[in-house]
């Protein structure tokens, strides 16, 4: 069993309890953020943190700890977890209170940190591409809080594995937002192109780094809002996750998207985001 952080205490996770009367329990009143660590390294700890003060200053709940303090909380739960690569896991809910939807008087915050294991898509996933299905987003209109409120999602993502999926692409309005677990690229006539970040969309570490290498690597790229209709005329279709890395959607509705292969701006784009992360992630650059 790994060793967890609750509240002040590390300790194993069997060990760990919170109270039935847990805000976080009752009403899903929390936040949470999840930093992938490559060979003991946080990454990008940094944006991470930032990600994690907007979604708590949307729920109007104090930080508990800085940044400085975060980091050296983060740091022992990954220098004492088994593995390398970890994934870990951070969550803040109100902490206990009766049970009344408004704030009680008196908050002491739950804080939990859990190290996860880290796997990486599989060769197949990368050469094979993954199919995907689409669905109307339903989701609540904060969609940039990185609220522990995920039925939504939960019930989302449960529609792409009842059709033997990887991912439910999310469509409001006529527009592509993202996946249910996951940002969203398009290629568009050799263009790869973003929808914006707005309050419809989590605000991605990974889509990030995706523009960022685009930049890089001279790729011709936008951030504009994508149509449904573009969608599915797309020559290709990504998509990209802390976990999940960079990966080509090849199936969609059970239609191929483009050749029904993994396309050519995808490979230049996995092999940038596999060399950037053995020199940035892993600090062998």
């Amino acid at each position: 069993m790994p060793t967890v952080y609750l509240n002040g205490q590390f300790l194993p996770l069997e060990e760990a309890h919170i109270s039935v009367m847990d805000r976080g329990f009752l009403f899903g009143d929390g936040v949470y953020e999840v930093i992938p660590v490559y060979s003991r390294r946080a990454f990008r700890l940094r944006e991470h943190l930032d990600r994690l003060q907007t979604s708590l200053d949307g729920i109007r709940l104090e930080n508990p700890y800085s940044a400085e303090e975060w980091a050296g909380l983060i740091g022992r739960i990954v220098e004492l977890a088994e593995t390398e690569d970890q994934g870990v896991y951070l969550q803040v809910t109100r902490g206990p209170g009766p049970r009344d939807h408004a704030f009680p008087k008196a908050v002491l915050p739950t804080v939990f940190i859990l190290p996860m294991p880290l796997t990486p898509p599989s060769p197949k996933s990368v050469a094979r591409g993954i199919a995907a299905v689409t669905a109307q987003d339903n989701r609540w209109l904060r969609c940039d809080i990185k609220s522990t409120s995920l039925l939504p999602n939960v019930l989302l993502r449960q529609h792409s594995v009842d059709a033997g999926c990887a991912e439910t692409l999310l469509l409001r309005d006529g527009y592509l937002s993202e996946g249910a677990a996951s940002n969203i690229f398009v290629v568009l006539d050799g263009c790869l192109q973003a929808p914006p970040k707005s309050h419809l969309m989590l605000p991605g570490i990974t889509y990030d780094v995706v523009l960022e290498l685009a930049q890089q690597g001279g790729f011709p790229h936008c951030v504009r809002p994508i149509s449904e209709a573009e969608l599915r005329a797309a020559a290709e279709v990504w998509l990209t996750s802390s976990t999940k890395e960079v990966l080509a959607v090849t199936t969609l509705d059970g239609q191929p998207v483009g050749g029904g292969r993994p396309g050519p701006l995808f490979r230049r784009m996995h092999s940038a985001y596999q060399d950037y992360k053995h020199k940035v992630m892993r600090g062998n650059g």
